[in-house]
């Protein structure tokens, strides 16, 4: 693979300059957090015309999260989709996901690091997770319309602290996290944490392991200038796994595996490095420019449940499920770069917060792929397992290639936003934003050579007013795209979805934050929507146009000063827009069609609460999750998943200043569940009741 860094990159680094604030900050409070960061400008986010959620480290520690998906469930209107049989997070947010055969991609520190072949991310290195709702076109033009996802990494101090924890659980669940920090010198400071993680599973056969090490230096260059670079490590052991078939008269434990354990791990492996240089030029303006580039690979073999009802004898005896077998070697490198001004000016009497900022990116992806599958109509059981008494150990039938392509996304924009205080009350948010991208895809298989060259124009207008000191009301329109990534089954490019948004909603604050809400209602349309080919399956499919439409609630209640609630509700309404034909099958999929995998309601709640209990501080609360009933299936709309609600019971014991013990009860009520699905033959149940102990000493 080509790993080159273009000539914009280099002047982009020498021109830029600047990096956040030079004050220490807490890594407790979202008040901090919330006030500036990189390549978003000068603006707080509580001022802008949009919703955003903030996911706090403090947050993901007190309620014992240390997955990835997990933690994004706390915000409202994002929803768990396919995860490629456990190998990677995918989420959609409002309704929209993006290419379910590709990782959902979001952001590091401003960074693309979504994408590719990474696996799980581990929360380790999580300072916070910014959740900005919306697409955003003026910063981050090439993102879903339903939002973005800014992962904030947890910086180098010049102070020394930190923490071991070792966590263990049912299932030989075993992991091992750290964090130190501290300073070289008063120049120069450094941070390195990570985790080991093993467990078996609720699922048979299944036993998984990750390694996770983000070692990170800051260096101040001069008054007002830093450097900083980040390394992050992941390497990954996981099995291959499709779920269960869910079919009528059919009654599966959710621990049933029909695979091949032969077959061993899916390993993953990724290394990424993000390099930031920073200055602030002075009390209102500041510079940023960074370089991040990540290589990431997944390789191994499975066996999956045939889908093609012609191949597949379950459909027949009721007992039989035929499986398919393949092997895959993937690899991604993801190169990227960006600067940004930012500050403020006033204009004829009208402060101006301004922001100018430029991106590139080179991005590809190398897919190899060998399949065996039974011959069509045959009513062969080569390779099959019965779904009441597996057999596992078979004889691995023979692959022949099906996939071996190599696709290049080569792009760069610039942007631009202004956003103008008209009066004490009033601003006014202005936004432009211009991409440029060529997409080439070589398939050595078919030895085809597609490529697509095309440029953007996304605006972005959006007010905010003042109604009185503690309520903001606000409304704004955007425009957007995304490059689609792959080629059809026949090997041409897919046009890029361009999608329109509009959001308006409140923001309200009373008595310094007793209670924080905020309230969103949304609607967006995007054309050239992929889907899962359900015909050709590892492929994708333009399903046409969908629109997503909404209602956000979220809040936070200080009941007392001892307890608090924080609560998120979302509609979500996510829907075809356009009829479609699959000419494959025969299928019509029509108009006003749902989404998969996207619940019309769902609800999140945590209440939480401090005590003194024989004499240790005691904080112990409940996390309530409710998803609605999902479209499990594209062209099946009588196949849905049914709605669950989980009980989550935490609690966190101060043991002394160094030792705290944490008890967490995921799934208290053993609610049977499934979390997502790619077919009714690809469901995957959710985690039983699960029991975890942690005792973490702090330094």
């Amino acid at each position: 693979m080509k790993k080159r860094l273009p000539s914009l990159i280099v002047s982009m680094l020498v021109s830029g300059v600047a990096f956040a604030e030079n004050e220490t900050q807490s890594m407790e409070l979202i008040e901090v957090i919330s006030k500036k960061q990189a390549y978003r400008g000068n603006v707080d986010i509580a001022q802008l015309p949009q919703s955003v959620s903030v996911v706090t480290s403090e947050q993901l520690d007190s309620l014992g999260i240390n997955n990835f998906q997990h933690a994004l469930n706390q915000v409202s209107a994002i929803s768990t989709q396919n995860n490629f049989g456990g190998l990677w997070e995918s989420f959609a947010i409002r309704g929209f996901a993006g290419d379910e055969n590709l990782p959902s991609a979001y952001l590091i520190n401003g960074f693309s690091a979504g994408r590719g072949y990474s696996g799980l991310r581990d929360v380790s290195n999580i300072q916070a997770i910014e959740v900005l709702k919306g697409p955003g076109s003026a910063l981050y033009g090439r993102s879903e319309p339903g939002g973005t996802i800014n992962v904030i990494t947890k910086k180098p101090l010049f102070d020394q602290s930190g923490y071991v924890q070792l966590s263990l659980g049912e299932h030989d669940y075993q992991r091992l996290e750290g964090d130190y920090t501290n300073g070289v010198n008063d120049k120069t400071a450094f941070r390195v944490n990570g985790a080991f993680e093993k467990s078996d599973s609720y699922r048979d056969t299944i036993t998984t392991e990750k390694v996770a090490l983000t070692p990170s230096f800051l260096i101040k260059v001069s008054e007002g200038t830093q450097l900083t670079y980040e390394l992050e490590y992941a390497n990954q052991a996981i099995p291959f796994d499709r779920g269960i078939p869910v079919l009528p008269d059919l009654d599966l434990p959710s621990s049933r595996f029909l695979g091949e354990p032969h077959d061993g791990a899916m390993n993953v492996d990724a290394i990424g490095h993000q390099l930031e240089i920073s200055h602030q030029v002075n009390a209102v303006w500041t510079a940023n420019a960074g370089v991040g580039i990540r290589e990431s690979s997944l390789e191994g073999y499975s066996s999956d449940t045939e889908l093609s009802p012609g191949r597949q004898l379950l459909y027949v005896d009721g007992q039989t499920v035929n499986r398919q077998r393949r092997y895959r070697d993937y690899d991604a490198t993801d190169l990227s770069a960006r600067a940004e001004l930012s500050g403020a000016l006033t204009v004829f009497g009208y402060t101006h917060n301004l922001m100018f900022g430029a991106d590139v990116y080179d991005y590809e992806l190398e897919t190899h792929q060998q399949r065996y599958r039974v011959a069509w109509g045959a009513g062969e059981t080569t390779y099959s397992v019965n779904v009441f008494n597996p057999m596992y150990g078979q004889v691995a039938p023979e692959l022949a290639a099906t996939v071996n392509y190599l696709e290049q996304q080569d792009a760069w924009g610039v942007y631009f936003q202004d956003q103008v205080k008209m009066t004490d009350k009033l601003q006014v948010l202005l936004g432009a934003r211009f991409d440029r991208f060529k997409q080439t895809v070589e398939n050595h298989l078919a030895n085809t050579h597609s490529e697509h060259t095309e440029s953007e124009f996304s605006p972005r207008v959006g007010a905010v007013y003042s109604v009185f000191n503690n309520l903001d009301v606000y409304a704004s329109y955007s425009s957007g795209f995304r490059p689609n990534s792959g080629a059809d089954y026949l090997g041409n490019t897919f046009a890029p979805e361009k999608s329109r948004s509009f959001e308006t909603g409140i923001k309200w604050l009373k008595n310094e934050k007793d209670v924080e809400l905020t309230l969103a209602l949304f609607r967006a349309t995007k054309s050239n929507i992929l889907t899962a080919d359900p015909v050709n399956s590892g492929f994708s499919a333009a399903l046409g146009e969908a629109q997503s439409r909404g209602v956000e609630l979220d809040f936070i209640w200080k009941l007392t000063n001892n307890t608090e609630l924080t609560s998120s509700y979302a509609y979500v309404d996510a829907h075809t827009v356009n009829d479609m034909v699959n000419t494959d099958w025969g299928v019509s999929i029509p108009a006003d069609s749902q989404l998969i995998n996207v619940p019309q309601h769902s609800y999140n709640m945590i209440l939480r609460h401090y005590t003194q209990f024989a004499g240790y501080g005691v904080d112990f609360g409940v996390n309530v999750q409710h998803v609605g009933k999902r479209l499990g299936e594209t062209i099946n709309p009588d196949y849905e998943l049914p709605a669950y609600t989980l009980t989550n019971l935490f609690a966190n014991i101060t043991l002394s200043s160094a030792f705290m013990l944490q008890l967490n009860i995921d799934n208290a009520l053993n609610k049977h569940h499934y979390t997502n699905s790619y077919s009714a033959l690809w469901t995957m149940p959710g985690q039983p009741s699960l029991f975890r102990a942690s005792i973490t000493y702090q330094f």
